[in-house]
């Protein structure tokens, strides 16, 4: 079993940073795919980024590349989420999630089976 908990949160201006945390316990969580997905007000949930259990890949999806950064540190079992440039299109709660089966995709909603219980993410205009 696996818990995840986000942190890092809050209200900010458009063009700010923020940078979310997620801690996870359980000792196998390192071994794990994990990513970040967010939901706004009246909208499924959608895929942000994520990053493979050893780090060596990354996938972003196009509303964020070039302005968020996944990473993770495994020793701290710990996924961060840097976030530049934000814009009130980014407005949603952010959550963590990890997949233990490491599927190859790495973006869908349906191969994650742990998740977070969410960070709210407001980004003023």
């Amino acid at each position: 079993q696996v818990q995840l908990v986000e942190s890092g949160g809050g209200l900010v201006r458009a063009g700010s940073s923020l940078r979310l945390s997620c801690a996870a316990s359980g000792r196998t969580a390192r071994d794990y795919t994990m990513g970040w997905f967010r939901q706004a007000p009246g909208k499924q949930r959608e895929f942000v980024a994520a990053i493979s259990w050893s780090g060596s890949r990354t996938v972003y999806s196009d509303s964020v590349k070039g302005r968020f950064t996944i990473s993770r540190d495994n020793a701290k079992n710990t996924v961060s989420l840097q976030m530049n440039s934000l814009n009130a299109e980014d407005t949603a709660v952010y959550y963590c999630a990890a997949d233990s089966n490491r599927g190859w995709t790495m973006d869908s909603v349906s191969e994650y089976d742990y998740w977070g219980q969410g960070t709210q993410v407001t980004v003023s205009s």
